[in-house]
């Protein structure tokens, strides 16, 4: 197992060094420029879009399984999780108050990324044998640059279909098993059956039920954690001016050592924020266009404009506040890391209420998780093996959840985070190359909305 161990953490500093985070952060900056910033300046029509999504229009239905709303909510089900509390106090704590400024660099650029695989996810997906849409990097790589690149997709639909098992599901369980282990004194192994028996009945519904169910929870869920956060802050709003200027000030310079905070050095801040960043938004990973390629529609790029507010929503929005509420706190330098560090900034600006904030929210956020990402791994192992792997791969998943509530699974994240970047990679080549396709697609779709409107006014 050492030996297991010290492969993968070699493997890991590669892929998560300085040229994939320059890859992702790169590869994000071209298709904005390439956008012209479209999606910084479309940012309202998306919102609008995303609002008219909510049910799918007539003549639409037989174009997916679920509305445009449901489809982001699903896919935010799978990037707001554990990333948005504890993978954003682990970027502050390694990477120091400057992390969260390349978190949002991260985000900005993402938006672009995320733009453009929704609108590759559509334009190529297919329909499977059960007459379900199916998409996502695997398929705009088999059928947007061909047979030759087919091996491209295989390479994705297997690192995703394995590291979905860490990211996805065992390593939430595990987080949900701790923190209501350490706030409830609630078991792990009864919190496994627990989220096991949950997690069983919301799958065996398939696609439309993990839709109904997303398109429900996330929602409230986040709204909730909002307001709470919004508390925090407004108690702490004298600090706010002194957090901003510790946020802009380390991402350029090297943070000093204080308290039990070590000190981080400039590149920390940038691997870390950049990291945790795609980590919490997946932008890039090639994981939410699976999801948006099941939407009612007929328009790849209105549903391109409705995907990429998840990247804002997850990033700009929820991680935000809960860096400002860590930053704000003063206890970034205390010691703590994770889970632990944000319920501690909650706890001591509502004393007595913060940390049950935080094992709630973390609960929810995780249970979620564990369903966006199971159709994720579902459409990866059918993408390899056909329709009929899908209830034995449901099944393992299922199983995996009380398995990761009571074992140790460092191992298991490091394979999952190393994982987690290959399956970046594929993509991300994907996308630089079908680059052309999403302008193209994008600058029509702009142009006749200008041209109807040119008609329309006369």
């Amino acid at each position: 197992m050492e030996l297991l161990t010290s492969i993968f953490s070699s493997i890991n500093s590669v892929v998560w060094g300085p040229m994939m985070l320059v890859l992702i952060l790169g590869t994000g900056l071209f298709l904005m420029l390439g956008l012209r910033l479209m999606p910084l300046l479309k940012l309202g029509t998306g919102f609008k879009l995303l609002w008219g999504g909510r049910n799918s229009k007539k003549g639409e239905e037989k174009e997916g399984e679920i509305s445009p709303f449901q489809a982001l909510m699903t896919a935010l089900s799978a990037t707001v999780g554990t990333g948005n509390i504890a993978g954003v106090a682990t970027a502050v704590f390694l990477g120091g108050p400057g992390a969260l400024f390349w978190m949002w660099c991260t985000a900005l650029v993402g938006m672009a990324t995320k733009f453009s695989e929704a609108v590759l996810a559509v334009k190529y997906r297919e329909v499977d044998e059960e007459g379900n849409h199916v998409g996502g990097p695997m398929y705009y790589i088999k059928n947007g640059l061909g047979q030759k690149w087919a091996w491209l997709g295989t390479t994705f639909a297997v690192f995703a279909a394995i590291a979905a098992f860490g990211i996805g599901n065992t390593v939430q369980s595990n987080s949900v098993a701790d923190v209501l282990h350490a706030n409830f004194d609630m078991p792990q192994w009864v919190t496994g059956v627990i989220l096991m028996v949950l997690v069983g009945a919301v799958l065996l519904g398939g696609v439309k039920r993990i839709g109904a169910v997303a398109g429900a929870l996330v929602p409230v869920m986040a709204i909730a954690y909002l307001g709470a956060g919004l508390i925090v802050l407004a108690i702490n709003a004298d600090a706010i001016p002194h957090a901003l200027d510790l946020i802009f000030t380390y991402a350029f310079t090297d943070t000093a050592a204080e308290g039990g905070f070590a000190g981080a050095a400039v590149w920390m801040a940038i691997r870390f924020g950049v990291a945790r960043g795609v980590f919490s938004n997946e932008a890039g990973l090639g994981s939410a266009p699976i999801a948006h390629a099941a939407a009612q529609t007929k328009d790849p790029v209105r549903q391109g404009l409705i995907a990429m507010l998840g990247t804002f929503i997850d990033t700009i929005v929820i991680c935000s506040i809960t860096g400002l509420a860590i930053i704000t706190s003063g206890l970034w330098t205390s010691g703590e890391s994770g889970a632990a560090l944000t319920s501690a900034a909650f706890a001591q600006a509502l004393p007595g209420v913060g940390n049950y904030i935080i094992a709630v929210s973390l609960s929810i956020f995780a249970f979620t998780t564990i369903l966006g990402w199971a159709l994720y791994g579902e459409r990866s192992v059918e993408y390899l093996l056909g329709v009929k792997a899908i209830k034995p791969y449901r099944i393992l998943w299922i199983l995996a959840v009380p398995a990761g509530a009571v074992l140790s699974l460092d191992f298991i994240w490091l394979v999952a985070d190393t994982l987690n970047a290959m399956m970046a990679l594929p993509n991300l080549i994907a996308l630089c190359m079908l680059s052309p396709v999403v302008f193209k697609l994008a600058k029509e779709y702009f142009s006749d909305k200008k041209s109807g409107e040119t008609v329309s006014a006369q």
